[in-house]
């Protein structure tokens, strides 16, 4: 049977989150899970183990389900079959229109593939990974709706200094408690990434880890409203920066900055933690300025810098 392209794209998925560190060897995969954190149902999760068994990154136990074995030496792109996914262009004119308002609010699955000339297959792919990269969702009943982001360089501004607001407040909420192993897990992360991650990964998987950094620790405000604002921040921000050009030694800095704050609070240095968070999305904020001096509502050629 062939590989579908939402199984191949999971496995990629997966795959780079072991390679990041995220997930560690040895560490056993819940179909349940992983199909919710896709938004899937748990046949195409299972296509996906197979695809990574065979790839020997994954393997199955006997009554117990998979396990995953070592971090994979291929890269992300060795786990995708080129003839499922969607033209290589289609995903990012698609993220474009949105960002350029040439598509409406709110669409069907028909009037993408009549526009982009897809299959159905290929549609529900782009979709997926729009779901994945925080813009799309499914309505309520029929058809899908495009959530807002940052489209001009006021708001990308006003992003960030909404996040220096925010950030640096929940470490020092009377309710902030670390959860060491949480934070271990985030160390792992950063580490692997400025080991070797930063030149095998992805562009989509750094950004997702580099916000996971930030989201895992404004939990420990305890404060859920901190929370669930960095998460619609994110959303709204995360789009532009995917169609940005990478800059690999910024994460570079980005994931040594990360590694420091997490020293301060294993430390229990929270108040140094709240500052050197403030001077650290003060900093991403300035590393980023060609991000936002590029965007200017109306020109396609703004997202290509």
């Amino acid at each position: 049977m062939p590989t579908s392209a939402l199984a191949t794209r999971i496995a990629r998925d997966i795959a780079d989150s072991i390679r990041a560190g995220e997930i560690p060897a040895d560490s056993h995969l819940s179909a349940q899970r992983l199909a919710d954190r896709f938004g899937v149902s748990r046949s195409p999760v299972r296509e996906a183990m197979q695809i990574l068994s065979e790839q020997g990154v994954v393997e199955l136990r006997t009554n117990r389900g998979f396990f995953t074995l070592a971090a994979p030496d291929a890269p992300s792109e060795a786990f995708e079959d080129e003839k499922s996914i969607e033209p290589p262009d289609t995903y990012q004119q698609f993220a474009e229109d949105w960002l350029l308002d040439r598509i409406p609010e709110e669409v069907t699955e028909q009037f993408l593939r009549e526009r982009y000339r897809l299959t159905k297959t290929h549609v529900s792919d782009m979709l997926l990974r729009g779901i994945r990269e925080g813009w799309v969702e499914r309505k309520q009943g029929y058809g899908w709706k495009f959530l807002p982001v940052a489209k001009t360089p006021e708001a990308f501004e006003q992003l960030y200094r909404f996040r220096m607001a925010i950030e640096p407040a929940a470490i020092l909420e009377p309710a902030f408690r670390i959860d060491r192993q949480v934070l271990a897990d985030l160390r792992r992360t950063q580490e692997s990434i400025l080991e070797s991650g930063i030149r095998r990964l992805s562009g989509e998987r750094l950004l997702q880890a580099g916000a996971q950094f930030h989201e895992e620790l404004i939990k420990f405000s305890g404060n859920p409203f901190f929370h669930q604002a960095l998460v619609r921040v994110n959303r709204m921000r995360r789009l532009l920066e995917y169609r940005a050009a990478l800059n690999r030694q910024r994460l570079m800095i980005q994931c040594t900055e990360h590694l420091e704050i997490i020293g301060l609070l294993e430390r229990g240095e929270t108040l140094e933690a709240s500052y050197f968070m403030r001077r650290h999305l003060g900093g991403a904020l300035e590393r980023k300025m060609p991000i936002r001096q590029s965007l200017h509502p109306g020109e396609a050629a703004a997202l290509a810098t």
